[in-house]
């Protein structure tokens, strides 16, 4: 009989000190092939699509240092990752920092090579631009459902005399590029003011539930996270969180701050209240480095990730298990 899987563990803290050694997401093994992979950890190093404050492009390799906090079994669920997938760092999806369209390019490339090989995303940014090329790689041929939780809708259509593509405006390009069913769309805590009263207008006429802040303290967590299952359902569904849906408290470091936003640990409760759907990658962007030399941001931004995770590699091994079989009538 076959031996137990053997999966990639990360690096034990009590071998060498978390301190020590090359940093990579999770203190996981660094791999080229992602067919070896069931999920893959990425950087996406850029943010060309940013308006406002920059740095988010060093995101990534400041997230990878926080992540060596991490340890391997989730403390609420008991979810062991490392122990249900093989989980690895795949490094840093190619960008150019001179031009958003090449950029767009070698991004979508990178994650369509994954989604070939079977394997599932999880990104951290970089800005929010960075969404729309991987879901460019993973949607072309089926709607997703998204989980969305933002400061801002990024429903925009264009920025300073007909721009397109910002970190303002990716699902707005997702949804009429097909990659997203947008009545399978939930955004969750958006607040801030506005250009002019019409900014939410196009989004609402789309379909997209919009929770915005102030109903999210009216409902609380738990129904939050139900209004979420509902509206995405059973279909494959991704998630995308922007840091600065966390009020500014909690997450200094990024592009975009708006105050009055959920907390760190209610974040962890809407992530964890996902569990048993049907995810098929996530992302983390937004975190700006600069903003938050502490590196305060980049743990709150990583912590996410690896509740991401857990919940991924837990719909991973579900999709491994073969479906039981009905027992026949007599």
């Amino acid at each position: 009989m076959p031996g137990p899987r053997r999966f990639p563990a990360p690096q034990s803290g009590l071998v060498v000190p978390r301190f020590g050694g090359v940093a990579t997401f999770m203190r996981l093994p660094l791999f080229d092939d992602p067919a070896e992979l069931d999920i893959a950890l990425v950087g996406v190093p850029w943010d060309g699509g940013t308006t406002n404050r920059p740095g988010a492009r060093h995101g990534p390799r400041q997230m990878r240092d926080m992540s060596t906090l991490m340890r391997r079994v989730h403390h609420v669920s008991g979810i062991a990752p490392y122990t249900l997938a093989r989980i690895g760092d795949l490094g840093d999806a190619p960008v150019n920092p001179a031009s958003i369209d090449d950029s767009l390019a070698r991004i979508e490339a990178f994650f369509a090579r994954l989604h070939r090989a079977g394997t599932v995303p999880l990104a951290a940014g970089g800005d929010h631009l960075v969404t729309l090329p991987i879901l460019r790689a993973i949607a072309r041929r089926r709607k997703l459902g998204v989980v969305h939780f933002d400061a801002h809708s990024d429903t925009w259509d264009t920025y300073f005399g007909g721009h397109k593509y910002t970190h303002g405006t990716p699902f707005r390009r997702a949804i009429e590029e097909g990659l997203i069913d947008p009545r399978r769309l939930v955004q969750i805590g958006i607040r801030g003011s506005l250009y002019s009263r019409n900014d939410m207008t196009w989004a609402h006429d789309q379909g997209i539930r919009v929770i915005t802040i102030e109903e999210y303290f009216a409902l609380g967590v738990e129904r939050v996270i139900a209004e979420a299952r509902r509206v995405v359902g059973d279909g494959p569904t991704y998630v995308s969180f922007d840091v600065d849906g966390l009020d500014p408290v909690f997450a200094p470091g990024t592009g975009t701050p708006e105050i009055g936003g959920y907390s760190s640990h209610e974040a962890q409760r809407m992530i964890r209240g996902l569990r048993g759907l049907d995810l098929v990658g996530g992302d983390v962007v937004e975190v700006s480095p600069p903003f938050d030399t502490s590196g305060g941001t980049a743990l709150t931004g990583v912590t996410l990730m690896w509740e991401l995770m857990c919940q991924l590699a837990e719909r991973v091994a579900a999709r491994r298990r073969p479906a039981r079989r009905k027992p026949r009538r007599r």
